[in-house]
């Protein structure tokens, strides 16, 4: 698998067929800074799936929500809290490894290609260096866009 880097809005994935956008969420129910926000701007449908979980939410689960007939959004639940502590950054990459795993089976049933911004390196205080693994090995044989608003 190759990820391909793209310079542009990752809430207007590109290309034909079905996609799924996939994001990070906080196990908190919180959600007002970040990516999310481009997503609530675009869509009101993932904020109100997510607003909606009664219970928690679990590190490692994924909610899908079909905002277009060809666009699902993958609210993953792959960052806990919402500031580094002395325990370290909010991301817990074994969880991010969970959601993926959940997002590329979806993306093989639905002959989908998978479309994310930088996920995991801001809010979430995540290193590209462990995410991009994550990525090449949990969603293999997928057509994974990397979106960055500007080239780096």
């Amino acid at each position: 698998m190759t990820i391909r880097y793209v310079v542009g809005d990752a809430t207007a994935p590109r290309g034909p067929g079905p996609k799924i956008l996939a994001h990070l969420c906080n196990d908190r129910g919180g959600w007002g800074k970040g990516f999310v926000l481009a997503v609530s701007r675009r869509w009101p449908e993932p904020e109100q799936v997510y607003r909606h979980r009664l219970g928690g939410y679990e590190l490692g689960a994924v909610q899908f929500v079909e905002v277009t007939p060809t666009l699902t959004v993958a609210n993953m639940i792959a960052q806990h809290g919402y500031r580094a502590t002395q325990a370290g950054p909010p991301i817990r990459y074994a969880a991010l490894r969970e959601c993926l795993l959940t997002v590329g089976n979806r993306a093989w049933a639905h002959h989908a290609s998978v479309h994310l911004p930088r996920i995991g390196t801001g809010l979430a205080g995540g290193s590209w260096t462990e995410v991009e693994p994550i990525l090449t090995s949990t969603l293999q044989g997928l057509d994974v866009f990397v979106y960055e608003l500007r080239a780096p």
